[in-house]
Order: structure tokens, then sequence, then C-alpha cells
């Protein structure tokens, strides 16, 4: 997403986080892309249907004629948008006893792995909201002797590229070999694996622009002599930021390792925001002239569209409104948390800096 898709999806995740219903009756549906929409609108049938048993009769009410709205507004599609489709609905009166039955629908900037229907008191934004994180990508590699899988970190989500099953034969050697012969056809076999897990390494992780770090995981030493090993490019193994010890393989192992690299993880956007922090005090330090801090200096530099870093405080009271600023003149936005030093000191500062791309008066 670039900076106005992700306000816009911001307003439309804050609009729908503000709304409380009375009772259960706000509908959340996410339909993934692929599903038949007649069968769709033929399942929010049946929960009009369920939802005739509710004994409230304002609740009940409220949910059929949401559900109702909804049935309407699928019928508007000759199929599902490509990324799939996000759909809520619900009363937003704020009188008691008063009816507004409002429909939100949005098609999500990333596709929809899952299905899902509920009436709560609020909607299911958390799935719209991992979206809007910050899509960092990690590549990972799981292995043993025996598999591998080969995978991708964005944001929160996993994705695997790649599983992969070895010719090394098992400890137990057959019948007639020597030990030797059969440890040499073992570490043959190993070798030849080791050489397909980095061919489709180095082809799917040198082309990745964004890439942060890759993170190597496994039982035993497997992984240790993969990296060790001259199987990698070398530019490819210089992102190796991580190796951790795991129990499995497979899409479980791709889990475990993220699991177990959270400090890793964590350390590196920390580094991240000292680094650019630090960017922004030495900058205040050796050319005052092209810093601004504080709400109301900032401003006048985004208005200028003299600022090319904004550094916003987690803790600044007008995030939203300095990043639409910040958007209409293709200034660059960091959210700076206040668990270091350095955040502490951008908060000091009023919570929000910028470096300027030139001198203002």
């Amino acid at each position: 997403m670039n900076r106005q898709q992700q306000l816009k999806l911001r307003k439309f995740i804050n609009e729908l986080k503000a709304i409380r219903g009375r009772h259960t009756e706000l509908v959340s549906i996410y339909i993934p892309s692929g599903y038949d929409l007649n069968k769709i609108i033929g399942h929010v049938a049946q929960e009009q249907g369920t939802a005739s048993n509710i004994k409230d009769k304002t609740t009940r009410n409220n949910v059929i004629d949401s559900l109702e709205k909804v049935i309407r507004h699928l019928r508007l599609f000759k199929r599902l948008p490509p990324n799939g489709l996000a759909v809520f609905a619900g009363n937003i009166a704020a009188q008691e006893g008063k009816i507004d039955i409002k429909l939100w629908s949005i098609e999500p900037p990333d596709p929809l792995n899952m299905r899902l229907y509920r009436c709560d008191q609020t909607f299911v934004i958390d799935i719209l909201e991992n979206m809007i994180e910050t899509k960092v990508v990690y590549g990972l590699v799981v292995m043993d002797n025996r598999d591998a899988a080969i995978g991708l970190l964005r944001g929160t989500s996993i994705t695997t590229i790649k599983e992969m099953t070895s010719g090394v034969p098992g400890k137990t050697r057959a019948g007639g070999q020597s030990a030797i012969r059969f440890s040499r056809l073992r570490e043959i076999a190993a070798h030849e694996f080791y050489q397909r897990i980095g061919e489709i390494v180095n082809k799917e992780f040198s082309t990745i622009k964004d890439l942060k770090g890759i993170l190597v995981g496994g039982p035993g030493m497997t992984k240790q002599y993969f990296v060790d090993g001259n199987y990698l490019y070398t530019e490819v193994k210089k992102k190796v930021i991580a190796i951790k010890d795991l129990s499995y393989t497979g899409d479980y192992g791709l889990n475990e390792l993220v699991e177990r690299s959270k400090d890793v993880l964590a350390q590196e956007e920390i580094i991240k925001e000292k680094e650019l922090v630090n960017e922004l005090l030495t900058m205040l330090a050796t050319h005052t002239e092209k810093v601004a801090y504080g709400k109301e200096e900032v401003r006048k530099a985004l208005e200028m569209g003299a600022v090319s870093k904004l550094l916003i405080s987690e803790s600044f009271d007008a995030v939203e409104e300095f990043e639409e600023i910040a958007a209409k003149y293709g200034s660059e936005v960091f959210v700076i948390s206040v668990e270091t030093s350095e955040g502490v000191q951008l908060r000091d500062l009023g919570g929000i800096a910028a470096i300027l791309r030139y001198a203002i008066s």
C-alpha cells in the first residue's frame, strides 16, 4: 500500500472502531475471492433465518435488517474483487429506540485468506488492522536432513514459498555397504539437498528489494552446515540475522521460527527507530536549519513541501492529521515508539520532528 491507501484504510478502520452496539447486533463479514457469490448470499440469508431466534426484539430486528442490507449490497457485484470483500452493517443510531442501519464495504489491500461471519457489540476489524501494519519482509528457511520449507514473513503474515524433501538415506545402512561408503553417500545426498535449497533461497530472496533479513532454523546442526557452506550468494548470506533451534520443519517450523525469533525481530525494529532518531539529533546538532520540531513548526515545513522524513512519537495526539499532510508532499513518515531513550527524546521534543530537504527560514 502507498501512503494514500494506508490513510484511507486507517480512516475506514477508525470509523468502524468508534461504533458500539447496544447488544450483539453489529455484523462483520469477510469473504475471500473465489467464492460463489450466490452461495454467499444464500448463507447470509440462512443467518437471517437463524437471527429470527434472537430473544430480544430490538436486537433481532436490527440483525435481520443489517443482513438484508448486506444481501442487497452483495447482489450489486457480478463477482468478488480480487482480494475478496469485507462488509460491515449495523444500527448506528445514538438514541435509544431509534434505527439507523448503515453499511460499509471495502476490498482489503491484501488477499483475504479466511471467511468470517460474526455478530457482536463491536465490528471485527483486527483483520484489516493487521493489513495496515508496515509490511517489513523477512525470508524464512527451516530445514533438517529430511525436508525443508522456505517462506516469507510480511507484517504478521507467513507465506510458504516452497516445501522440499531430501534424498538423504536414513542413518541405518543397507546390508553389504561399508560404514564409510554409506556415510559418504549420505554426505553427497545432503550436499545435493543443500544445493537445491540454496538455489531456491538465492532465486527468491535476492529479488526482494525490501528484504530486511533472513531467519534460518531447524532441529540439529543441519541449518548451521547450510549457512556455513557455500550454498548462498554472498549478498544473501549477509542477510541472515538469526539461526534458531527448532522442534519442527514444514509449515509448523515456519511458524515456530517466527515465534522463536521475536526477540530478534523486535530488536531490528528498535535499531531502525534508534537510527532514525539519532539521524535527527545529529542534524539538530550540526545543521539546525535542516530540522523542524514541534507541532506548528513541522506543519509549516510540511505545507512548504520541505520535509524529507517525518518522525512522529506514538504518544503524539494528531498522528493521522500529520500523516495526511505528509502524504500530499511525498514525505516519508515514521512512527516512533517510546520504548527507547531515543524515542523518549523525540517525545520530549514535542512528539513530532522532521528532517528537511532544504533549509527554510
